[in-house]
């Protein structure tokens, strides 16, 4: 893991939310299918395990309804966190066609929505809880309402730190520094490379890059999940 500390000039200022978790992580993606629900719950076992109060909140979801139910992101994030899934994306805002929520809300016939509806219906649980996560859809650029995408959203939530979830394969290095671009110098960032092994010599490479030529805070899923936990159940993180 580097040991380049996640930098906050310009960063929003908090809303004040009643039950805001003590600290708030945002997970975001460079794309579809880069683990972020995957990388989401491990984090969220080991951080109870870890003693941290938790939550999670997806606050909009799609899906295939022909797929397994077990594996959809509110009901993974829920056995994790501990809650029900119905807790963790509210039922309305399930949308069983695979797209972008708000294409899949159009598509089903459903009301449009905005990021401050998302925002308004976004309840957090009595007593404050230590660690709250959000995961957004899809990448970065994917919208999560009629009116905003990720960044939208993150500039709605000020979280304390952002969880930007790459692939450690071939193209991780554009992809991330796309996202970072959009994301940075207002949000604190931790680039996680995920699925990440270091015997593959293209991961070692992307991750050097990264973290030595741009200066990125990277670290790696699974090896450095034990010291994420850490950085996040911190009351000001860091690395």
């Amino acid at each position: 893991m580097s040991t380049e500390s996640p930098g906050r000039p310009g960063r929003p200022s908090r809303p004040s939310r009643p039950g805001r978790p003590s600290r708030l992580v945002l997970v975001v993606g460079t794309g579809t299918e880069v683990g972020k629900t995957w990388v989401s719950a491990r984090l969220l076992r080991g951080l109870r395990q870890a003693s941290n109060t938790v939550a999670a909140r997806k606050p909009a979801q799609s899906f295939d309804p022909a797929d397994d139910p077990a594996g959809f992101d509110s009901v993974v994030l829920g056995a994790a966190s501990g809650e029900g899934s119905g807790e963790v994306c509210l039922l309305h805002r399930c949308y069983e066609r695979p797209m972008a929520p708000p294409m899949s809300a159009e598509s089903l016939g459903r009301p449009s929505f905005t990021v401050a509806d998302l925002m308004d219906e976004m309840v957090w649980p009595i007593p404050v809880v230590d660690v709250g996560l959000v995961e957004s859809a899809g990448g970065v650029r994917s919208p999560q309402a009629d009116d905003g995408d990720a960044v939208t959203l993150a500039h709605a939530l000020a979280p304390d730190l952002v969880l930007l979830v790459a692939d450690a394969g071939l193209g991780t290095i554009n992809n991330v520094r796309l996202c970072v671009d959009v994301l940075s110098p207002d949000f604190a960032t931790i680039v996680v490379l995920n699925r990440y092994d270091d015997s593959v010599e293209l991961h070692r490479r992307n991750r050097e890059w990264l973290a030595e030529r741009d200066g990125f805070t990277v670290c790696t899923m699974p090896n450095d999940e034990s010291r994420l936990v850490e950085v996040i159940g911190r009351d000001t993180p860091a690395l």
